[in-house]
């Protein structure tokens, strides 16, 4: 082939010689690398960019978990409390509506210092009775009034002693009845 049959010798209709041809080539493989790595490190900042976006979401999510599952235990601890101070009311409230009020507990002391008169003084059983339940309910109301109730609340007494004889010796005739 010769020199002047070169496909490349005629390019437009105009010579073109072989160093020129070169130089255009190569001008236009450093433009086209250029763009390349242009367009690459655009690629390759993009990718970073969601990258640190997809981090940051994790991130997010995975705050929103541990903020979720410390609420719900927070809440499941709560909850159990509740439980058992609900649970120790209800036993609270069950102890009390066994326990006798006040009035009873006032109720129960008038009638056992009647008894008690009533078995020192028994020739008959219903005037005795009722007289020493009147006594005994005057002296127990006497008791809300003064210098005595403080003392009777600090120290319960069950009978009067000038009434009853420090010894009660009991038949066994009445024990049977």
């Amino acid at each position: 082939m010769l020199y002047s049959d070169h496909p490349l010798r005629y390019l437009f209709g105009k010579e073109v010689h072989m160093k020129e041809f070169l130089i255009g080539l190569g001008v236009g493989g450093i433009l086209a690398l250029v763009v390349a790595i242009t367009m690459s490190i655009n690629q390759h900042k993009k990718m970073l960019s969601v990258q640190a976006e997809k981090d940051k979401y994790k991130q997010m999510v995975t705050d929103r978990m541990d903020i979720e599952a410390e609420g719900l235990s927070k809440l499941k601890a709560e909850n159990e409390e509740l439980k058992k101070s609900n649970e120790n009311l209800r036993i609270t409230v069950s102890t009390y509506s066994q326990k006798p009020g006040r009035k009873e507990i006032a109720r129960l002391q008038v009638y056992q210092l009647a008894v008690d008169r009533l078995t020192i003084n028994s020739p008959g059983f219903g005037a005795a009775w009722q007289a020493a339940l009147k006594e005994s309910e005057d002296e127990f109301q006497k008791t809300y009034i003064g210098v005595q109730p403080f003392i009777r609340r600090l120290i319960p007494i069950k009978t009067d002693a000038s009434v009853l004889p420090e010894k009660v010796e009991v038949d066994d005739e009445d024990m049977e009845k």
